[in-house]
């Protein structure tokens, strides 16, 4: 399994994803989920994926190089909601080439993809895309997505996060979200991929793998333990 985080506020975007995969607990690999596209002052685009991984590679390796008669790829879209139907295009092209063998075999063809970005001249946009092709749009009112074991990460940007966010809290909260899920799931793991990038920067601004032992992320982890610990011994006990 996986689990990613996508954000788009008002200063920029916000994405995380982790890098474990297992096919069960005595077969576990590191993979990144993470791909970036990257023209300093033309483009960026960041695509983060869960599901099956042969699927979602093949999808990956299709948009960089090219997709259909005319070999678009995520270089050459002329914005983001044509990026997005590049995507949606390349995942039905894999299903019909690789759909009914996958099924045959009993594998399940699974996809989820968040992908996000901005090209010159266009606005920065975030959407999830399905393993059909088809796709929604983060908006004011739903600012994230997320992929993979969601559920343990959820109840904290439910939370704590808003379009108004900005990209330092977007972070910290992704990163909390993040420490929750990987305490309550083992098939989610380090190392952690984290992208920042700042609306109509045209450029990435941060790009880190956080490791095991690094100094930031423990600290966030052991503080955020502490202030549960702190704020449940607070609470009022009951009155009966």
């Amino acid at each position: 399994m996986t689990y990613c985080v996508g954000m788009l506020l008002e200063e920029g975007l916000v994405m995380v994803a982790d890098s474990r995969t297992n096919a069960g607990v005595d077969h576990i690999s590191t993979f990144a989920k993470m791909s970036r596209w990257e023209v300093p002052g033309e483009r960026v685009l960041v695509m983060m994926t869960s599901g099956n991984l042969a699927v979602t590679q093949a999808v990956v390796n299709m948009v960089s190089e090219g997709v259909g008669a005319e070999e678009e790829t995520l270089l050459t879209v002329p914005g983001m909601f044509a990026a997005a139907r590049l995507v949606g295009r390349a995942l039905r092209e894999v299903w019909r080439e690789d759909g009914e063998a996958m099924e045959a075999q009993g594998a399940d063809f699974t996809a989820a993809i968040i992908l996000g970005g901005q090209v010159r001249g266009r606005p920065l946009r975030l959407f999830q895309i399905y393993a059909a092709g088809n796709f929604i749009e983060a908006t004011a009112d739903t600012p994230y997505f997320q992929i993979g074991e969601a559920k343990y990460g959820k109840p904290i940007l439910d939370r704590g996060l808003s379009a108004t966010s900005s990209l330092t809290e977007g972070v910290k909260l992704a990163l909390v979200s993040m420490d929750s899920t990987l305490r309550s799931n083992i098939s989610v793991g380090l190392p952690i991929d984290l992208v920042v990038y700042e609306r109509d920067a045209l450029a990435i601004t941060q790009n880190r793998r956080i490791e095991e032992g690094d100094p930031y992320f423990t600290r966030i982890s052991e503080r955020w333990s502490r202030a549960l610990r702190t704020a449940f011994s607070r609470l009022p006990d009951p009155e009966w």
